[in-house]
């Protein structure tokens, strides 16, 4: 990768092409912060700021303005979500703690010729954590999570949405990040599908070549409800795929056993009794049945009791979906402790 880096500078400063200097002198920049030597880096980035302004970005040449990077396809966030906060199977969990072991200590795998695995591809129906997920690999690697915006990228002007993809993944690599794209399936679909035009399957061979150039301190995670829309060459690239289905019961109760936790005094329900009562399909839907819990109790402010409200809340919560109520929770409710 440096080698590649240093050609391309090379080639950048001959051309007099003052961005693509730029754009190499930060990844390389970059390269050097991950790796710990903050000295070089810290030249580096000196010497790129240095840059005349007559080069700055945005500013205008035969009146039309310049773009230097990606950053307006880019939604910069910095997640507080540990990994050991989600509920996740053993065998997820196991390969999402190697991965965040292997970005640690890329420099060990490096001294024995080896980069660490940084594409991971998340499967799985809506409101399971796929999301959740990525911020937590964020967190973990005390990186910052830059989540794609497609609206941002994609255009309907023939080969716009590659170039805009193109200086998204130049933006990308300047620096050691979590690049995390949803729906990854609306931009890496199947190139053999009939139906798809010419200026989507352009996209995917461009996408495809960015992915490949992304420099292991990168970590791209993409995220998809529908894997098999996906192009092949596309599946071929994530070194790590995770399926993330919907939680069985006894994640679902021990889900509910911690949030139950959070009140205090007796609920008249056991978190068992609780998750059949709720029947939520997804730890999204579970997690909002608590959010609307949580507001009623803090305005109650003491006038009901914990148990009154789970009742009425669970009413609502039918209510609202729209599914069929097995009449008076008061029948489900019991007086035992949340500890089944």
């Amino acid at each position: 990768m440096r080698s590649e880096l240093i050609v391309e500078l090379v080639k950048a400063g001959v051309s007099g092409n003052q961005d693509a200097v730029r754009v190499a002198a930060e990844t390389i920049a970059a390269e050097e912060r991950a790796k710990k030597h903050i000295g070089v880096a810290d030249r580096i980035a000196k010497a790129v700021s240095t840059t005349p302004a007559s080069n700055v970005a945005g500013r205008q040449v035969n009146g039309s303005p310049r773009v230097r990077d990606g950053s307006g396809g880019i939604d910069r966030r910095y997640p507080e979500r540990e990994l050991s906060q989600l509920y996740l199977t053993q065998a997820n969990r196991n390969a999402c703690l190697e991965l965040i072991e292997e970005q640690a200590r890329a420099d060990v795998l490096r001294a024995h010729g080896y980069e660490p695995r940084h594409r991971l591809l998340l499967v799985g129906p809506p409101g399971n954590g796929k999301t959740s997920l990525a911020e937590s690999i964020a967190s973990e690697l005390s990186l910052p999570l830059l989540v794609v915006r497609y609206d941002a990228v994609i255009t309907s002007y023939l080969g716009e949405t590659a170039q805009r993809l193109r200086r998204l993944f130049d933006y990308v690599r300047t620096e050691p990040c979590v690049l995390f794209f949803d729906e990854f399936d609306a931009i890496g679909k199947e190139r053999g599908d009939l139906h798809e035009t010419g200026e989507i399957k352009r996209l995917v061979t461009s996408l495809l070549l960015q992915m490949d150039d992304l420099p292991s301190y990168c970590v791209l995670i993409g995220a998809t409800n529908h894997p098999e829309l996906l192009d092949r060459a596309t599946w071929r690239r994530f070194e790590i795929r995770l399926t993330l289905d919907r939680p069985d019961d006894e994640h679902m109760t021990s889900y509910f056993t911690e949030r139950l936790k959070e009140f205090e005094g007796p609920c008249g329900y056991t978190p068992k009794r609780l998750r059949e009562a709720v029947s939520p399909l997804s730890f999204s839907e579970a997690e909002t049945f608590f959010h609307d819990l949580h507001r009623r109790w803090a305005l109650a402010q003491g006038r009901i009791t914990l148990r009154t409200l789970i009742n009425d809340r669970v009413r609502a919560w039918h209510n609202q979906a729209g599914r069929a109520s097995d009449g008076d929770y008061d029948d489900r409710a019991t007086d035992s402790s949340p500890t089944d």
